[in-house]
């Protein structure tokens, strides 16, 4: 839906969109492809040994009808929600393309959610059915009896004796499905896949999309990954499938595109594994989030110990990358980040593009072709060149969420008329690029100043001894609060009052007096989201 173009202004020039009538994400995902090519590769599963296991795009679609025909003989129909709780697996796509071909609406869910995180997912979605493995069944086990929707659990690989009668072996019921399931005829609109925010602000809500949220993406997907496919390619992204970044910004748009993805299920981010097994598997394309790329930085002379060669593209998105993060990229890997920018309710709507020649240090880019984003001020006026405002983005838009699950007062606060209101900053420089500055609860007010943490966090990280870094704003009776860092050292340093104040310093000589930190605090590692987001309010929270 977006091809290469001379420049950024023809891109945007020459977009349509192009939304059919009728359309199932299941069967672009899965069917139109294995119909083709049934041999095609569409996923590659990394094993904890290494090894590599090809799973087709004619696997898929046998399966995926086996599963949807399944459970709709066990009472799950077209509007139930269906959860999967999969680490990053050939399954994980086949539970989505049964739900979407049921009519159902697929809920991903992260390994990582702790107890509490789960059961209010699972009790306000309301889900029918679990799709998961031996680890996510332990959990769903001691949440039953708050679960009086949930009538199915399915467990991947063993466990079953912990549960009750209600659940079945992944094997056993894929036998119980037909290998010709026929998929429901949905429209665009229809109900298709519900992701539950990440939570930085509160409860977290569900955002409901149409099927039409995948073609929505289509065309950040294009700007950020350079315009893929190019062949030959290879996507891989450390991010949780069960996040839109991993879910919509890669996994599924890949395969739309026929592009095969490695699934690597390990949780830990280790850098130096993490670019053997780039450089081992020939991987083109990458996703990281900025947390990411920056733990890449401890790895001294990447290209020069691991053969990057195939590295094509670096894309990223969750928080602000940051200048300093940014030129270690284009140095140290010879990459420009493809970064971009959106929200669960409404993603990659910003991005860059290096074939297009969009691309600043410091900038989340352009609006994607096909979007209408604009920075406005409270009012609803369109903010002035470099003057900070909020990120919003105009509707009808085919990436735009449906509503907020069982929450339309939720639903109407995001609106202002036309326009869906992130609650994120940014400016607007002379030359059109957006520069992300923080969220409306992110910034920090001092001495009347208003300051994101983003900057402050990147200056931070230049100093050879900082691995991670957060900002937050601690009250002060002078100024309103001032600026309180929280820092994670690399491997081969220690804490102490002299490495504090030397960091302290050093921020003073590159940041604006108003933005340096005035206290500094060394933590083992920074609460974060499952997307890998930076939760500063609970740093706010701890002084």
């Amino acid at each position: 839906m977006l091809t290469p173009a001379p420049d950024y202004e023809s891109l945007r020039a020459g977009f349509r969109w192009r939304i059919p009538d009728r359309y199932n994400m299941g069967v672009d995902v899965c069917d139109r492809f294995a119909d083709r090519e049934p041999g095609r590769p569409a996923i590659l599963e990394v094993g904890p040994d290494g090894s590599v296991a090809t799973v087709t795009y004619g696997r898929l679609r046998a399966e995926s009808n086996r599963l949807a025909g399944a459970l709709r003989a066990r009472g799950v129909g077209a509007g139930d929600r269906v959860a999967v709780l999969l680490p990053q697996s050939a399954a994980v796509m086949v539970a989505h393309a049964a739900a979407y071909k049921l009519g159902a609406i697929a809920l991903p869910l992260a390994g990582l959610f702790g107890p509490e995180a789960l059961a209010y997912r699972l009790a306000d979605s309301g889900a029918r059915a679990v799709l998961t493995d031996a680890a996510g069944l332990a959990k769903v086990a001691e949440l039953r009896g708050g679960l009086p929707e949930l009538r199915l659990i399915v467990s991947r690989d063993g466990g079953l004796a912990a549960a009750d009668g209600d659940v079945v072996g992944w094997d056993a019921l894929l036998a119980e499905g037909p290998a010709d399931f026929a998929p429901v005829d949905t429209g665009p609109d229809d109900p298709a896949l519900m992701i539950y925010t990440s939570g930085t602000t509160g409860p977290a809500k569900g955002a409901l999309h149409g099927h039409r949220v995948l073609l929505g993406h289509l065309p950040g997907f294009a700007m950020m990954h350079d315009f893929l496919p190019k062949g030959g390619d290879l996507m891989w992204t450390p991010s949780d499938w069960a996040w839109a970044g991993g879910l919509l910004n890669v996994l599924m748009p890949s395969l739309h595109h026929g592009v095969p993805v490695v699934a690597r299920p390990h949780l830990r981010f280790e850098p130096e594994a993490v670019l053997r097994m780039i450089a081992d598997l020939g991987i083109t394309n990458v996703f990281l989030p900025p947390t990411a790329l920056r733990m890449l930085r401890a790895v001294e002379n990447p290209r020069g110990r691991f053969d990057l060669s195939r590295l094509r593209n670096v894309a990223s998105a969750g928080e602000a990358l940051g200048p300093e993060t940014f030129a270690w990229a284009e140095r140290e890997l010879g990459l420009i980040v493809g970064e971009a920018y959106g929200q669960t309710e409404c993603n990659l709507v910003l991005a860059a593009c290096r074939a297009a020649g969009v691309g600043r240090p410091g900038s989340t880019g352009k609006p994607v072709p096909g979007h209408r984003v604009a920075i406005l001020r409270p009012d609803g006026t369109e903010t002035a060149v470099d003057e900070p405002g909020e990120i919003c983005v105009a509707r009808p838009d085919p990436v735009m969420f449906l509503g907020y699950w069982n929450q339309p007062e939720a639903t109407a606060k995001k609106f202002r008329g036309d326009w869906m209101l992130t609650g994120d900053q940014a400016r607007r420089d002379a030359d059109g690029y957006i520069h992300f500055v923080g969220r409306d609860d992110d910034l920090i007010t001092s001495a009347a100043y208003r300051i994101g943490p983003t900057e402050i966090e990147d200056g931070l990280l230049r100093h050879p001894a900082v691995a991670l870094a957060a900002a937050v704003g601690k009250p002060d009776p002078i100024r309103t609060e001032i600026v309180k860092a929280f820092v994670v050292l690399k491997a081969g340093f220690a804490p102490s009052p002299e490495l504090k104040a030397e960091i302290l310093a050093f921020a003073r000589q590159r940041l604006s007096a108003y933005e340096a930190p005035r206290e500094l605090e060394f933590r083992e590692s920074l609460p974060m989201t499952t997307t890998g987001k930076i939760i500063r309010r609970e740093l706010r929270a701890q002084g």
